[in-house]
């Protein structure tokens, strides 16, 4: 991912520690045709609970864990609740989409690291979505504004 040019963006999911979750964000980000998934922390994406919750997908996308100071090149959108609506943002095509953990959120190394903190609209009753739903959500807004999602 470091060398390769990307016209779609990379999901980052920084310090993710539910195994399933992670294997559901790699089969969404193989549907929408990302440039791969990456995760920093101790988490192993190619578990083999993690391969069975991508439905075999990690094949079909670039799948890689990567310390915070080498993810690739490019702009890091930071989803956090204290961040810019996303209905307001065209996220670049070559944007770094990054998650926090399930239970803390973005590390303090991530989150130093980004370029814009997003958030996705919810009610104020809610205090988060599941992982793989967040990811989903922007995957989407991503795929309505850009030319280089799938049809």
């Amino acid at each position: 991912l470091r060398a390769t040019p990307r016209t779609t963006p990379v999901v980052v999911l920084d310090n993710p520690r539910n195994l399933g979750n992670a294997g559901a964000v790699v089969r969404l980000a193989a549907g929408f045709g990302a440039s791969g998934v990456v995760t920093t922390g101790s988490l192993d994406p190619w578990h083999p609970t993690v391969v069975r919750g991508g439905a075999g997908l990690h094949f079909a996308t670039v799948v890689e864990r990567l310390a915070v100071d080498e993810l690739p090149h490019g702009p890091l959108y930071a989803l956090d609740p204290e961040g810019a609506d996303i209905r307001g943002l065209k996220l670049p095509d070559d944007a770094l989409l990054a998650f926090g953990s399930e239970r803390s959120g973005l590390s303090a190394e991530l989150r130093a690291r980004a370029d814009r903190l997003v958030s996705l609209p919810m009610r104020p009753q809610v205090s988060s979505y599941n992982l793989a739903t967040s990811v989903g959500m922007t995957l989407f807004h991503w795929s309505a504004h850009s030319a280089h999602a799938p049809a």
